[in-house]
């Protein structure tokens, strides 16, 4: 073995010391991996570390996964809390509380017909609030301790106030926390309230601070409690400002009463004063219009205006009547044809001489008539006949000439008495008018008198009433259950504060678990390397925690589950291209610490493993670390052969693993970057590639130097190793983002030292820890090698 070993070393040897020429016409036979094309994304990894089924559900295993990662701070988060609560609950003083009942109506019972000067407004919303604030007052505090003599009383006035105790030590840090959330205490401006002094102020205070008042939902009872140190002045005080606050709410009744009085008094005299002097005025108006019955009066003129006006209108419509009758008449009988149409006329028609005249006249036109049938007009019996029918004629024309006159006069006699009649409705209308001027300042002054007698008599009742109601002693305020002596602590009240301690501590837990992992933005599962920075999952490597392991490798003494982890890694590694030819992978990191160096080696030895021909190279020329790995010199190595002072020949050394052979960086250069990119070194690697596997690359970190970038351009993949919970995904995301921009072909991520010991239940999806047990037992059964 180790002959073919040195026969195909001296092959390799021969192979590098080829001329330029040679080496030229070889690189350009090399195909150059670095045509930006985009690579074609290898399909889901499987193995060692995989997501198989590659749900991106959130179950609810994921949260008890976060859970049991944190379980430390959320355990001592729990323990904290409920310890400080038990400690405080079975250490604190005990505090009794005792209870009286009221009832507050909204009005007292209706003992006589009319209102009191002190009545509730029963729409008012506000009133059940300010009795409550009523209850609460420093004046009532005030009155109650007055009424018991408590001033001195060790409760409200403690001798050992300094004393150190388990439970004020435990409720220190929550008043402290208390004033800061809290509001500020609102300052009285001049200090204590007035009469008070600072001692009276603390008691007050004490006893306000004890006090309890919980209105009852849905009735106008209220609960009143006061707690204390003292079973039996809990109940006292309870009952004693039960009762002072119906005392001050009767006070306050008698002297609103008292003061509504007073009150009354005074507006009472002057009001009297005002009735006499109205009523004197109006006394001295109807001396002086002497109008002693100025009502009635009023009325008389008012009805004899009516009956003037109805006079006026019917001696007017008379009067158009007969002026009408006379034009008529008076134009028939200048009309002579038309004489016969006067008997139209009832005072023609009614007229016997008229009537008897036109008889006869009748006669005589029939006679005349007969005898012109025989006789001629100058006979004398027609003429005779003619005379008789002309005096008739005459005797008409005068009789009727009378009637006409006759109705001129009664027309005259009706225009005088329209115009007579006109004249006195005139005068009786400047009457009225005076009267109604009169009656204006009559009534403005009586109106004065009526209503300032109208509000003495007012304020004279009310006065009467008000005294009466103000000996009325009723209160609307009732105790309907005294405060009893209590028989038990109402504080502390152990199960409740164990229970409310355990589900407190329990939310605090979680919350705090979970708050953590919010803000731990760190790399952490394979999960996070798809969604976060999208390259497939090649692995986990589990972290080792022996001492004796610093710088493991899987040729040497490691655990069995470490090993097959880099053979998982390896077979996603060979299987992640179809590309035929050599493979030159990049190894690279965020940044320094995350293991890329140890994780290049063990795939390296991996890679030999599987009867690969494989050259690991360390190209991180600033930190080396490949050398110290196989214990090999440093020098010559990589920058030795890139500057042309070392043959490649000399800088590839043989490793204790069969088909792996080391290169390592050589002499630290002051220009790393630049031999990277040196058509010298894509050169070289095209020249090793005919000699070689597989070239994997230790490279620096991205986000400390360009050198991985520089490297992944020339390199047919670029595997990315990250730390678990070591690189914040924000850096992770811009390392990827910057290996991008040399369009390098990602092979995938590697996450490194997961902690498999003590967060197993965490990684359970991807690795359990019978797993381990399961290499153990299978090696157990295999024969011993010979």
């Amino acid at each position: 073995m180790s002959n073919q070993f040195r026969d195909s070393a001296d092959s390799f040897q021969h192979r590098l010391t080829m001329a330029p020429a040679d080496i030229d016409a070889t690189a350009a036979r090399v195909a150059d991996p670095g045509t930006g094309a985009p690579p074609a994304t290898p399909p889901t990894a499987y193995g060692y570390g995989s997501n198989v089924v590659g749900d991106d559900q959130v179950h609810l295993l994921d949260y008890v996964k976060v859970l049991h990662k944190r379980r430390a701070a959320a355990l001592t988060a729990f323990l904290l809390v409920f310890v400080l609560t038990a400690v405080y609950t079975f250490t604190a003083r005990p505090i009794y509380e005792a209870k009286v009942q009221i009832l507050i109506e909204k009005e007292n019972a209706n003992v006589v017909s009319f209102k009191e000067v002190f009545e509730q407004n029963q729409v008012a919303d506000d009133y059940y609030q300010t009795q409550y604030k009523i209850l609460q007052s420093r004046a009532l505090a005030r009155r109650t301790l007055d009424a018991l003599r408590l001033w001195d009383h060790p409760q409200f006035n403690p001798k050992g106030e300094g004393s150190f105790s388990v439970g004020a030590l435990v409720m220190a840090p929550v008043r402290m926390l208390s004033s800061w959330l809290g509001p500020a205490p609102v300052v009285e401006p001049g200090g204590p309230a007035a009469g008070e002094t600072a001692a009276q102020a603390r008691t007050i205070d004490r006893l306000l601070g004890g006090l309890t008042v919980t209105p009852i939902r849905n009735s106008r009872l209220v609960d009143v409690k006061f707690a204390s140190w003292y079973p039996a002045l809990s109940s006292l005080v309870a009952n004693a400002l039960a009762k002072a606050y119906i005392d001050q709410n009767l006070e306050f009744k008698f002297l609103s009463s008292k003061e509504a009085s007073d009150w009354l008094g005074e507006r009472l005299g002057e009001q009297k004063q005002k009735v006499e002097a109205s009523e004197q005025a109006l006394q001295r108006y109807r001396e002086q219009t002497e109008s002693v019955a100025f009502e009635d009066r009023q009325n008389i003129v008012v009805q004899k205006l009516a009956d003037l006006n109805a006079a006026v209108t019917r001696a007017k419509t008379e009067r158009i009547q007969k002026e009408a009758l006379y034009s008529q008449m008076k134009a028939l009988q200048a009309d002579h044809p038309a004489l016969d149409t006067l008997d139209s006329f009832p005072a023609i028609l009614s007229n016997q001489f008229i009537q008897q005249q036109k008889g006869e006249l009748a006669d005589l036109q029939r006679q005349q008539a007969q005898l012109s049938e025989k006789l001629g007009p100058r006979h004398p019996d027609m003429v005779k006949i003619g005379l008789a029918i002309m005096t008739a004629e005459t005797r008409i024309q005068g009789e009727v000439a009378k009637v006409v006159q006759a109705v001129r006069n009664e027309y005259l006699a009706a225009q005088a008495q329209e115009q007579s009649l006109m004249t006195a409705l005139d005068q009786q209308k400047r009457e009225a008018l005076a009267l109604n001027r009169k009656s204006i300042d009559y009534s403005a002054l009586q109106r004065d008198a009526m209503s300032n007698r109208q509000i003495f008599e007012s304020l004279m009742q009310r006065t009467k009433e008000t005294g009466i109601s103000g000996e009325l002693k009723t209160s609307n305020i009732r105790v309907i259950d005294q405060a009893e002596t209590p028989r038990r602590p109402a504080s502390p009240n152990v199960p409740a504060n164990l229970l409310l301690a355990f589900f407190g501590g329990l939310t605090l837990a979680v919350g705090i678990a979970f708050f953590f992992e919010y803000l731990d933005n760190r790399i952490k599962t394979p999960d996070e390397i798809k969604a976060h920075l999208g390259l497939p999952f090649l692995g986990l490597v589990p972290a080792l925690f022996a001492k004796d392991l610093h710088d493991p490798l899987i040729s040497k003494g490691v655990p069995a589950n470490f090993s097959e982890a880099f053979r998982a890694i390896r077979t996603n590694v060979l299987f992640s291209s179809a590309d035929e030819g050599p493979k030159v992978i990049v190894v690279t990191s965020a940044g320094p610490g995350e293991g890329k160096t140890l994780v290049a080696s063990n795939l390296a030895v991996a890679m030999a493993q599987a009867a690969q021909r494989v050259l690991l190279m360390d190209a991180d020329m600033r930190r080396p670390r490949v050398h110290s790995l196989f214990g090999i010199a440093q020098e010559p190595g990589l920058s030795n052969v890139l500057v042309g002072n070392a043959k490649p020949s000399d800088a590839v050394r043989i490793t204790s693993v069969p088909g792996l052979w080391a290169m390592p960086a050589g002499m630290i250069p002051p220009n790393p970057a630049e031999l990277i990119g040196s058509k010298r070194f894509k050169e070289f690697l095209g020249t090793l590639g005919q000699h070689f596997d597989i070239l994997i690359i230790d490279t620096p970190p991205v986000m400390a130097v360009t050198d991985s970038s520089i490297a992944a351009h020339v390199a047919t993949g670029v595997i990315f190793v990250l730390g678990s919970e070591m690189t914040t995904r924000h850096t992770a995301q811009r390392a990827v983002e910057q290996l991008a921009h040399a369009r390098p072909k990602f092979l995938g991520a590697i996450l490194n030292r997961v902690d498999l010991q003590h967060q197993a239940y965490y990684y359970s999806q991807y690795y359990r820890r019978e797993y381990a047990g399961y290499y153990t037992q299978g090696s157990s059964k295999l024969p011993a090698a010979s």
